[in-house]
């Protein structure tokens, strides 16, 4: 046909609607970044910001640490339990239609939560924006994989993950900010303007990409099952550490978890169009891209969850003191992800994946080995060194995993890249939280000494599945993205 011809010669002009998205000009394609670097930015801005006013909201709703704690877990809850699912929507229906439609759920959920009245209304308004935050996080990467050509994919998903670190990094500070300067409501209605100018620039630039002909049904059992699985299983280790490990709701929890996620596997092996195509975790690469990440994320986080801790209850600092020595991580982060994404592009990413768990390893040794007479720039280079190995591994990461899924499973390899890094945060704080409480209890919990002594030992759990993810990410074979194009 001559629209095939014509897409090659004008890309500016036609390819906006050239279902394959291989033919943008240099102009458009970085458009298309800032346009997904903007959803990124604000949904990493919002998992952040409102943390930092959780004791604000307590004061104004009334109410308890225990309760006011579901308006970041019920975000989290959703968000995972949806990843596969609307990942999946976004190979049947088109990733961009999703993405954008996930941006207007989170607007709406981000005004309601700004004008919620009550506790409960805002826990509500925080699940509706977690829906739109699920849509987003799982197109994201598939949009920029077929945007992007495979030597520049590295690149591209680098400069993504920057923008994630940046809006980690921005969001306690802000989330203060706002909560002293203005009032609690403009944490959510912040994410306004910037989702509007996003929205209208991605219609704008992000090509339309088609579904295929033969359209495949929705696996509605599928997603169902591996919802309630995995939200029962995460919602078991966010409360194991406060209802106890062997309490009896935790292990019922646990085991109905293990029951139905078990369905689900049996219902994906077994249906014509599953939501979950198994036959992805045989393709080696693919399936160490997807394991690694989640110990990376839980290392990540053990130190995002155990941190404040040791500063605070462990060497008398401020909050506010606190929180600016803990953004040595994410900003070393966003300065290496770039670098480190480009540099997967020429070399292919075993090495740097292997290197940055490597080096993530030995910031958390330098960082579980912390005294009370340990120099505060002492901890700061460790955190720096645990950042540069982050910033090293994730995105070769993310472009190896996204480069070996085929072309029509973009979307759900994108929700299974999300979901790794969600599963990865619950686990490592689960974990460590339950190491760090263990030996808590075997002295006097507020005794800085113990306090200290706990978290070395969360720490060094960490650097061990650091040591671990380096190991198995070193046996991914050669993924150089010169000698294959993802099909």
């Amino acid at each position: 046909m001559v629209t095939a011809k014509t897409s090659e010669k004008q890309p500016a002009k036609d390819t906006s609607t050239t279902p394959s998205m291989k033919f943008l000009n240099i102009e458009t394609k970085w458009l298309v970044l800032l346009a997904i670097g903007l959803g990124t930015f604000m949904s990493a801005l919002d998992a952040s910001i409102v943390n930092a006013i959780l004791p604000v909201l307590a004061d104004i709703f009334h109410t308890g640490v225990a309760s006011i704690e579901w308006v970041v877990t019920v975000y989290l809850l959703v968000v995972s339990g949806l990843l596969l699912t609307v990942g999946r929507l976004g190979d049947l229906h088109g990733n961009k239609k999703t993405y954008i439609t996930g941006f207007f759920i989170f607007l709406i959920g981000s005004l309601s939560a700004g004008f919620s009245p009550s506790e409960a209304y805002l826990i509500g308004s925080r699940g509706l924006q977690a829906i739109g935050a699920a849509m987003l996080f799982a197109n994201a990467p598939a949009i920029l994989t077929k945007v992007f050509p495979a030597i520049q994919r590295g690149q591209a998903l680098g400069l993504q993950g920057t923008m994630t670190y940046l809006g980690l990094s921005t969001g306690p500070f802000l989330g203060g900010w706002l909560a002293d300067h203005l009032s609690w409501h403009f944490v959510f209605f912040i994410n306004v303007p910037i989702g509007l100018f996003a929205i209208w620039l991605s219609l704008k630039v992000i090509p339309n990409d088609r579904p295929e002909k033969s359209r495949e049904p929705f696996d509605l059992a599928g997603a169902l099952t591996f919802m309630i699985g995995l939200t029962t299983l995460l919602f078991a280790l966010n409360k194991g550490e406060s209802l106890g490990w062997t309490s009896l709701p935790i292990l019922s929890m646990m085991v109905t978890s293990f029951l139905i996620l078990s369905l689900f596997i049996w219902i994906e092996g077994h249906v014509k169009t599953p939501m979950l195509d198994l036959s992805l975790f045989k393709r080696k690469i693919f399936a160490i891209s997807t394991v690694s990440p989640i110990l990376n994320y839980m290392c990540i986080y053990s130190v995002l969850f155990l941190m404040p801790f040791y500063l605070i209850h462990g060497r008398g600092l401020s909050a506010s003191h606190a929180g600016l020595i803990l953004t040595a991580q994410p900003i070393v982060m966003a300065l290496t992800a770039p670098f480190s994404g480009s540099l997967s592009d020429r070399v292919g990413s075993r090495l740097l994946t292997t290197l940055g768990m490597l080096i993530l390893a030995a910031g958390l040794f330098l960082l579980g080995n912390a005294s009370s007479q340990t120099h505060l720039g002492i901890i700061v280079v460790g955190l720096a060194i645990s950042g540069l190995g982050v910033g090293l591994f994730v995105s070769p990461n993310n472009s190896s995993l996204m480069g070996d899924a085929p072309r029509n499973r973009q979307g759900i390899a994108s929700g299974i890249l999300a979901l790794g890094r969600n599963v990865g945060m619950v686990l490592g704080i689960g974990l460590t939280g339950a190491i760090f409480t263990t030996y808590l209890n075997l002295g006097n919990p507020k005794d800085p000494v113990i306090i200290i002594h706990a978290f070395d030992m969360g720490l060094r759990f960490a650097c061990g599945l650091a040591l671990l993810a380096a190991v198995i990410t070193s046996l991914r074979g050669n993924d150089h993205p010169s000698k294959k194009e993802s099909v």
